[in-house]
C-alpha cells in the first residue's frame, strides 16, 4: 500500500475527486456522469496537446511553439475547407498531420543539427509560426458560414454515445501509452531525460531522438489545429494565442519533471483533466475570473513545489541507500 501511494497520479486522481466533491456541495450538478463526460470531452484537446508536449519535456527539452504550429495548421486546414468543401474530412486529417509534423521538424532539426536551445528554437518559431498564418490568411477570418457543415460536425458525431473527440483523444492516449511503455523510443527518451550522457555510451543517438520527439510534438499540433478549428468554428491569427502555458502548466500539474526523465502518460492525462475541471467549474460557481486565475496559478505553483519536493527526496533516496551499501 505504501509503495503504491508514491505514484504522483494516485495523489492526482484522489485531488481530482475531492475537487469534484467540493464543487458539488455548490453544484450538485456537477458530478453527474453525463457533465463529467462533457468536461472530458472539453479538455481533450488540452489532454493531446500534453501528451505530445510530454515527450519534449522528458527530453529535457521544450516546445513553445505548439499554440502557433496550431494556429498555423488550423489556418490551412480552414481555408482549405473553405476553397474546397469536397475533399473529405479523413484527408483534411491528414494534411493537418503532416503540417504539423514539418512545423515540428524544423524545430528538431535546428535542435539537432545546430545544437541551439530548444527554448531559443520555439521561442522564435512561435513567433515566426504566428507570423506565417498571418501571410498565409492575409490577416482575415475564416468563419463558421465558410467552413462545411462536414468540417463543422465531424468531431461532434457521437459513437457509442460517445463524441468523436473524445474518442479521439483516447486513442491517442492509448498510443502514447503503448509508445512510452512498449517501445525502445520511449525508453530511449526516458534515459536521455536521466542522463543524456550515459545514453550515448549506451548507443542512443540523443540528436536523432530529440528531432523525432518534436516531429511528434508538431503531428500532435497539427491535429490539435484542425480539433480546435472545427471545435470553436472559426480560424485567425489570435487563435490559441498564450495557450502553451497551458500546455506546460498541465504536464508540471501532472508530474512531468521540467529537468526530464521523470513522468508519465496518466500524469499528463490528470493534470490536464485537473485543469479542465478547474476552468470548467469556477464560473458555474461564480467564482470572479481575477479569481479563476489566482487559483489556477496557486495550483500550477503548488505542483511546481511538490515536483521539486519529490526530485529531491527520489535523490536522498538513492544517496541512502548508496551509503548502505
Amino acid at each position: 500500500m505504501k509503495a503504491f501511494l508514491k505514484y504522483r497520479e494516485i495523489w492526482l486522481a484522489a485531488a481530482i475527486i475531492v475537487l469534484i466533491g467540493l464543487i458539488s456541495t455548490r453544484f450538485p450538478a456537477f458530478a453527474d456522469p453525463g457533465n463529467l463526460g462533457q468536461v472530458f470531452n472539453d479538455t481533450s484537446i488540452l489532454m493531446i496537446l500534453a501528451l505530445g508536449q510530454m515527450v519534449v519535456i522528458l527530453t529535457r527539452s521544450i516546445d513553445l511553439s505548439m499554440a502557433s504550429n496550431l494556429c498555423f495548421t488550423g489556418m490551412v486546414v480552414a481555408m482549405l475547407n473553405a476553397a474546397h468543401p469536397a475533399i473529405p474530412i479523413p484527408v483534411l486529417i491528414v494534411i493537418a498531420l503532416a503540417v504539423g509534423l514539418a512545423l515540428g521538424a524544423i524545430n528538431g532539426l535546428l535542435v539537432w543539427r545546430l545544437n541551439i536551445p530548444s527554448i531559443v528554437v520555439t521561442l522564435g518559431t512561435l513567433t515566426i509560426y504566428r507570423g506565417a498564418t498571418f501571410v498565409l490568411s492575409g490577416g482575415a477570418w475564416v468563419n463558421a458560414d465558410k467552413m462545411s457543415p462536414e468540417f463543422i460536425g465531424f468531431q461532434r458525431a457521437a459513437f457509442l454515445g460517445i463524441p468523436v473527440l473524445s474518442w479521439i483523444a483516447i486513442l491517442v492516449i492509448a498510443l502514447f501509452f503503448v509508445l512510452m511503455t512498449r517501445t525502445a523510443l520511449g525508453r530511449s527518451i526516458y534515459a536521455i531525460g536521466v542522463n543524456p550522457t550515459a545514453s550515448i555510451y549506451t548507443g542512443i543517438d540523443v540528436g536523432r531522438t530529440k528531432f523525432i520527439v518534436f516531429c511528434i510534438s508538431g503531428m500532435i499540433g497539427g491535429l490539435a489545429g484542425y480539433l480546435w478549428i472545427s471545435r470553436y468554428v472559426i480560424a485567425s491569427v489570435e487563435v490559441a494565442n498564450g495557450y502553451e502555458l497551458n500546455i506546460i502548466a498541465a504536464c508540471v500539474i501532472g508530474g512531468i519533471s521540467i529537468a526530464g526523465g521523470i513522468g508519465s502518460v496518466g500524469g499528463a492525462v490528470l493534470g490536464a483533466l485537473f485543469l479542465g475541471i478547474i476552468s470548467n467549474a469556477l464560473p458555474v460557481i461564480n467564482i470572479s475570473p481575477f479569481w479563476q486565475m489566482a487559483i489556477s496559478g496557486s495550483a500550477i505553483i503548488l505542483a511546481v513545489v511538490l515536483n521539486a519536493r519529490g526530485e529531491r527526496q527520489q535523490g536522498r533516496i538513492i544517496l541512502r541507500k548508496a551509503e548502505a551499501a
